[in-house]
């Protein structure tokens, strides 16, 4: 999600590298973030305990160094 914070940043260089490294090739949004705690608040959810719900669209399974 693009701020006036870090829109320079996101729409730059550095976020299309991001942008290439997270296998979905895209930025997250509120709505995926949303999805995410909405099925953490529903019944759905409620046999699921100590782990971590990551929502990155896969960055983290990435290799994250940044070319020189």
């Amino acid at each position: 999600h693009k701020t006036d914070l870090n829109r320079a940043i996101l729409d730059g260089p550095l976020g299309d590298e991001i942008r290439h490294k997270t296998p979905a090739r895209r930025l997250g949004t509120p709505d995926d973030l949303a999805g995410a705690a909405i099925f953490l608040a529903s019944p759905a959810s409620d046999f699921v305990t100590a782990t971590t719900l990551v929502v990155d669209g896969g960055y983290s399974i990435t290799d994250r160094r940044w070319e020189e």
